[in-house]
């Protein structure tokens, strides 16, 4: 054991005892049951929609008992940090609505970035090595490799243990002789664990656990010749978790083979030991089989997908909720949001994140909404991700809420429903905008049904010549059909399938004419409402251009 005067000798002089630290972060004047929970991520790269998932969990957990939800940013890997991923994570937490009760300047226990917490971890790292709790290794990486590869050829467990921790019972001359010489060094947990034993331990989803317990002499310190002087995670979240009074930890089920350690943890620095959640992650079905959602493989990995694309925050919430509590995908939107999450409830089997259901999903969701709401909606993300939307929603306000209530509104049977995430708009209803929309003019247009250019020519230029825009669609639909007639149409798809050689099409290809010079596109919402909506003379002006 070393001598107290050569541990306090490693650390700043004026290094504050663990009291300290105990008073400036007491316990928390909460109500009986209230639940302290913390989303722990890491700048090393984007967020993961399963980092929202918990998030969201952490967030109605703290809300429903009166407790708080903390962020707190695991920074100690600072040779991988992304530039700019802590600021995408605070826009994610913004957009999606689970803004934490504490985190960067808010908030009576930060700071909430560990590389702030320098001179904490300090503090009880020193306290375990005075009490012997932790020593200092001075093992070179070659002698750890050879460690490796020696455990491998004798098939061991790999790891620092046993008579493989070599620095463990090092004498204090040489511990000091290693010192003198400026060796480089990192601080190691002292296990208390053996080889053969078991931990059991409760988790808050799973009930009782077992596993085989820690024996390795984990480093808690990082090496002595770097600055700052940062704890490895195991060690920070002891320490942070105890000081920010967290008493429940909701994280991935591949966290549940640290829970020994952790523990061990806890209980070398005498603190109490917080209750752990361990989640199924989230999956993806491929073929005949599921695998976890991968950042490196699925797009609809990273929060940043969700966003971009626009997907209604409120939609996103509503399915992830479903997920997490199968009673929850019952309920009515607003019921299910406002409904607990319940961690009993939570499955042990990963949930399959399913693209298409979200986007049934939102697009119920975007049905409820007035044309003001979407309109606002969607010129909120446009701000950021369509620049030029902005501009022609704020032109032509009244044109937009015009082509919204296109099929859509109260008294419309089945609405409108392609509306699902905001990026959607510029192609379901873009064309309403003689600004966004590009004439078709070229009259060998695939989407013009392959027709004759010269009959397709006529055809547009008679339409035009006698258009009258009528307020009943019969009548209205009848302009297309009687010049269907004159330019040699089937009256209709079953006259031209019994005789096609006969005609050029059915009167369905003639208003495809139409249909395609109006909105660009071989299908769209009911052709009379969208020229009502637009106009007669943008009509005639989309009409004339494929005449040419």
């Amino acid at each position: 054991m070393l001598d107290r005067a050569v541990v306090d000798a490693l650390f700043p002089s004026d290094l504050p005892e663990p009291s300290f630290w105990e008073e400036q972060y007491p316990p928390r004047q909460l109500p009986e049951g209230a639940k302290v929970t913390r989303l722990g991520p890491s700048p090393t790269g984007f967020l993961h929609i399963g980092g929202l998932y918990v998030g969201m969990i952490d967030r109605d957990l703290a809300s429903h008992s009166g407790g708080a939800y903390i962020v707190r940013v695991e920074d100690t890997d600072q040779a991988r940090e992304v530039e700019g991923a802590v600021d995408q994570f605070n826009r994610a937490f913004k957009y999606f609505g689970i803004e934490p009760d504490e985190a960067d300047s808010v908030g009576a226990y930060g700071p909430y970035h560990q590389s702030q917490r320098e001179q904490i971890y300090l503090t009880y790292v020193r306290e375990l090595l005075r009490q012997d709790k932790a020593y200092l290794c001075f093992a070179t990486k070659e002698e750890l490799a050879d460690i490796t590869a020696r455990q491998q050829a004798t098939k061991l467990p790999t790891g620092y243990y046993g008579r493989w921790a070599i620095w463990r019972d090092k004498t204090a001359a040489e511990v000091q002789e290693a010192l003198d010489a400026g060796r480089p060094y990192v601080v190691r947990f002292r296990s208390p664990g053996k080889a053969g034993e078991r931990t059991s331990f409760v988790d808050a989803i799973r009930g009782p656990l077992e596993h085989e317990a820690n024996r390795n002499d984990v480093v808690i310190l990082k090496a002595s010749d770097q600055s700052p002087r940062l704890p490895t995670y195991h060690f920070a979240h002891a320490v942070d978790d105890h000081l920010m009074r967290v008493n429940l930890v909701i994280r991935g089920e591949e966290w549940i083979s640290s829970v020994p350690t952790h523990l061990q943890l806890f209980d070398a620095l005498g603190f109490e030991r917080v209750q752990y959640a361990h989640i199924a992650p989230l999956m993806k079905q491929q073929g005949g089989s599921r695998r976890k959602l991968s950042k490196r493989k699925d797009p609809e990995a990273s929060v940043e997908f969700f966003i971009e694309a626009g997907f209604p925050a409120e939609a996103v919430q509503y399915y992830l909720r479903g997920l997490v509590n199968a009673r929850l995908a019952d309920l009515p939107l607003a019921e299910a949001l406002a409904s607990p999450i319940s961690l009993a409830e939570c499955g042990v089997a990963g949930p399959l994140v399913d693209l298409v259901k979200l986007e049934d999903i939102a697009a119920d969701y975007v049905a409820t909404l007035s044309g003001e709401e979407i309109i606002d909606r969607i010129s909120a993300w446009a701000a950021t991700y369509d620049p030029e939307l902005v501009t022609v929603l704020s032109a032509e306000r009244d044109a937009a809420l015009a082509a919204l209530q296109v099929e859509r509104g109260p008294e419309v049977a089945n609405p409108r429903k392609d509306l699902r995430k905001w990026s959607d708009f510029r192609a379901a209803y873009g064309f309403f905008f003689p600004s966004l929309f590009t004439l078709v003019s070229d009259r060998t247009d695939e989407r013009l049904g392959g027709l004759p250019p010269e009959l397709i020519s006529a055809f547009a230029a008679d339409f035009a010549d006698g258009y009258a825009d009528l307020e009943d669609g019969q009548e209205w639909f009848g302009q297309i059909r009687e010049l269907a007639g004159k330019h040699g149409f089937a009256p209709n798809p079953k006259e031209f399938k019994k005789n096609p050689d006969a005609y050029p099409g059915s009167i369905k290809e003639a208003a495809q004419l139409i249909r395609v010079s109006l909105t660009g596109s071989t299908r769209s919402p009911d052709l009379h409402a969208v020229a009502r909506t637009l106009g007669k003379d943008e009509v005639l002006r989309r009409v004339r251009a494929l005449a040419g």
